[in-house]
Parts: C-alpha cells; structure tokens; sequence
C-alpha cells in the first residue's frame, strides 16, 4: 500500500465539492499529472477519460478506483479524492462513490498495482465499504480511515509482527505534511461580463494576477480548448448566471514547477 500511503503522506488527499463524475476524474487527473516524477509526456486527464469510457472503475460499496497505465517506467503513484455528497459513478451496486482513488501505472509497476487494488478491496469488504466514512465531515478524519484500511490489507498480505511495525510506519506517515514545493492546487472564482472584463477572485494573489493578465482566460473559459495558462492547469468544475450576461466559474489551478 506504499503508493496510498505516500498520497496520504505527500498532501494528495482532496475533497471533492463537485459532484459531476468528468469534473472529478479531471481534477484528480491534474493532482496525478502535476506529481513532478511524471513530467509532461502524457496527457493524463484524457488518458483516464478515454479508459473510463471504455471500462467504469467503480468497485461498487462508494469506491471507485480510475487508473492510467503508462509504458515508462517509474513508480506506482495514486491521488485520492473523497466526495462528501457522493457522484452518481456508474458502480456496478448501483451506489454513489464517494471514495476515488485513481492510479498512475507504469508498465513494470502492474503486479504492484493488482496486489494494491486486492488488498483495497479486502479491506473494503471486512468495513463494510464506505459506511465509516458516512458521519465524516473532516478531510482529517478521512485521513485516519483510510490508514485502518491500509492497515487491514497489510494484516492479510504480511505476518502479525511485521504488520504491527509497518502499521507503526504508516500513523507516523499520515501525520499532515505540507504538499510538494513544486505544486499546488488553489481553487478560485471569475467573475465575467460580456465586454471581456474578468474579475478574479483568488486566495493565492499570484494566481489572481496570472489569469487576469492572459490573453487565454477568455479561451479556457469559454471551453474551445486547452486548459493550460502560464505555469498553471485549469480545470473548470461550476458556472453559475447573472443578470446583464455575467457569468461567475469556479475551478481549480494546478501550479507546476516553475
């Protein structure tokens, strides 16, 4: 469960306030696509778009594992996102997934990949699947669930002695760290009207003054293609409409090495 744990570890566990199955696999993509081991030779949100058209991942009791399989080598690397509200995902249970746990796999990394998926599935079965995560409101508290997952699939994959250190390691890891230096992920807010004005409303102010400056705001914004400004990739998830042809979009950014 080394790749869930480093997402744990590693700041790659998110809450998902869209509840539009595209919208949250594009976003979790973006986490996966910025990881720097990764780099920019493929184009992962299309990759998981394609494979997910062509075979749904939900596993069914809220969980659904999306994955994009690569022909480099490296290592098995996963993003995690949980939905409070849940996403009509086409599970075979008919169930909402509220639990996304999607893959980047690299062909030399495949026997991990199955072993991991088995033993996330074992542990979803002896917990009754998404059920503990049901009166959960905090991002932490989803944290430590998911810590007694891995520590369950580590009890049926090794002996009782050394599942209990490598336990011990995985409490130490899943204490919050900060996210890599080389990216993060702010969300934000534009307000537009129709002579082409648009307001940005962000925490970061460096983000702000990127997407106010570019040329290619209106572009991303209007969907004719491309999601890339500057050093940073967009991924749009809410519109909303207002008198005199405004129009507020929500996002996030995804900043990548500079």
């Amino acid at each position: 469960m080394k790749s869930l744990l480093d997402a744990l570890q590693e700041g790659r566990l998110v809450e998902l306030s869209e509840t539009d199955k595209d919208k949250a696999l594009e976003y979790l993509a973006l986490l996966v696509e910025a990881i720097p081991d990764i780099g920019t030779q493929m184009d992962i949100v299309k990759e998981v778009k394609d494979r997910e058209a062509q075979s749904p991942t939900g596993i069914g009791k809220g969980v659904a594992v999306p994955h994009v399989r690569s022909d480099r080598t490296g290592d098995l690397l996963c993003a995690v996102g949980w939905s409070p509200h849940g996403i009509a995902y086409g599970a075979p249970d008919g169930r909402d997934v509220h639990l996304l746990v999607m893959y980047y796999v690299p062909d030399s990394q495949r026997p991990q990949y199955l072993k991991e998926v088995s033993g996330l599935a074992k542990a979803i079965q002896r917990t009754a699947g998404i059920e503990p995560f049901a009166d959960i409101h905090d991002i932490q508290a989803v944290r430590h669930k998911l810590l007694d997952w891995v520590g369950l699939a580590i009890d049926e994959a090794v002996p009782d002695a050394k599942a209990r250190m490598i336990k011990l390691e995985a409490r130490q890891a899943a204490v919050p760290a900060a996210p890599r230096a080389s990216y993060a992920v702010q969300p934000f807010r534009v307000l537009a009207d129709e002579a082409g004005r648009a307001l940005v409303l962000s925490d970061d102010p460096r983000l702000a003054a990127a997407l106010e400056n570019s040329p290619e705001l209106r572009r991303v914004l209007s969907g004719e293609g491309g999601s890339d400004i500057g050093r940073y990739k967009i991924a749009l998830y809410g519109t909303t409409r207002f008198a005199l042809n405004r129009v507020l979009y929500e996002g996030v950014a995804v900043a990548t090495a500079e």
